[in-house]
């Protein structure tokens, strides 16, 4: 079965959390993806994780978890020889993506303009904190940052706790999602322009604000600037609750849900006609819900209320999630047979969605670094002597971060 994105040649010098979640969400759709690390100083995510001993092997679960389905090159783009290398793979590519300073490529002559003159058809993916235009574009962050730069964080939590970040990057991860959607919305409007590429500037500052998009809304029509509120929504009905033993969420939301909790809850007295009366009425309901959810266990309030069309859900840690029954059912999770590797059994994230005809899916394991360099230089062209420059070469540090 041949996948989306088959054919495709995806050139990736991304590093950390976004870019590379970007190529890989290309790569499980079936495009080659060829990702670019300097020698001397690979991805930085490949010393984070779980497990120690496994970062320390330059194979840590952070880098894994979004390295599958991709080759491995390692070249020294501040030398000739590398650039060189990486100009000749352009040459052959459809995307190129990176996640440096916005300056940086440009620098080494291996920017925009650089690569169009070598291949007009090139989708030109470049990936920062605050975007290649404005004040703050030379300006470096990470998803904490951001979180903290763009309003998130501090409408996170409540009144007793915030700032918080979220438990999950969500930018980063946010930020590599629309890189990769960009990125296929240009190639589909390359296939009906005659092949002329583009350039993309993704700003993870954009994103955030993206992620905000009510907040930013209500804010700039009125002046209601978003507060730390926990778990408390404007609605009573929608909320974090304690039951007998556990927490759980209720997420009666419009006015028909709100109506069937009442009648399910056995109090029809509190069903409201309008949204106004829900937000006038929610320190009554708040109440009522508290008396009530706590006489009984969280899952018995989940199965209760999930029967009757109310959405409900204790809340789970991670372990207990991902060994729900409802995860063996999709596609969302991979297991590698890889025996003899020291990878053998690794299980990653794949996609959030699935296609009827050309599903997202892994064929290979994360690779070493530059695992499949020699081969991939072979196939450009260069020869025996080349290639032992390029290697002595490799042993420069770059200074590129």
């Amino acid at each position: 079965m041949t996948k989306a994105l088959a054919g495709l040649r995806v050139v990736d010098t991304t590093h950390v959390l976004a870019g590379p979640f970007a190529s890989y969400q290309m790569a499980v759709l079936g495009a080659e993806v060829i990702k670019i690390e300097d020698p001397f100083d690979p991805d930085q995510a490949r010393l984070q994780g779980s497990d120690r001993a496994l970062s320390n092997t330059g194979m840590g679960t952070a880098f894994m978890s979004q390295a599958s389905n991709k080759k491995a090159m390692a070249l020294n783009l501040k030398v000739e020889g590398g650039r060189e290398a990486l100009k000749r793979l352009i040459e052959t590519a459809d995307v190129f993506v990176e996640n440096y300073r916005p300056g940086a490529f440009e620098k080494l002559g291996l920017g925009y303009e650089d690569m169009r003159a070598l291949n007009p058809g090139i989708i030109y993916c470049s990936i920062s904190a605050f975007g290649s235009t404005g004040p703050r574009r030379e300006q470096t962050g990470y998803d904490s940052v951001l979180q903290a730069f763009s309003g998130m964080m501090a409408m996170t939590g409540d009144q007793d706790s915030d700032p918080l970040k979220c438990g999950a990057p969500v930018v980063d991860y946010a930020t590599g999602t629309t890189a990769a959607y960009a990125i296929t919305a240009a190639l589909l409007q390359r296939e009906r322009n005659g092949g002329k590429g583009q350039f993309i500037d993704v700003s993870m500052l954009d994103v955030a604000l993206m992620l905000c998009s009510p907040s930013v809304t209500g804010y700039l029509w009125n002046g209601s600037h978003p507060k730390a509120k926990g778990n408390r929504f404007p609605f009573a009905t929608i909320g974090l609750y304690q039951a007998s033993d556990a927490d759980l969420m209720i997420a009666a939301s419009n006015l028909e849900q709100q109506r069937r909790l009442w009648i399910a809850l056995g109090r029809e007295d509190l069903i409201k006609a309008n949204n106004d009366q829900r937000l006038d009425g929610h320190a009554e309901e708040e109440r009522a819900l508290k008396q009530i959810i706590v006489t009984m266990p969280a899952d018995y309030w989940e199965n209760f209320l999930r029967e009757r069309r109310i959405p409900a859900g204790r809340v789970r840690h991670l372990k207990e999630a991902l060994a729900d029954p409802q995860i063996a059912t999709r596609p969302v999770l991979h297991k590698h047979n890889s025996p003899g590797s020291p990878v053998d059994g690794l299980v990653v994230p794949v996609a959030g969605f699935t296609m009827s005809d050309s599903p997202p899916g892994l064929t290979f394991p994360p690779q070493a670094v530059g695992a499949q360099t020699e081969e991939l230089l072979q196939d450009l062209g260069f020869d025996d002597v080349a290639l032992e420059g390029l290697r002595a070469e490799n042993a420069i540090d770059s200074g590129l971060r």
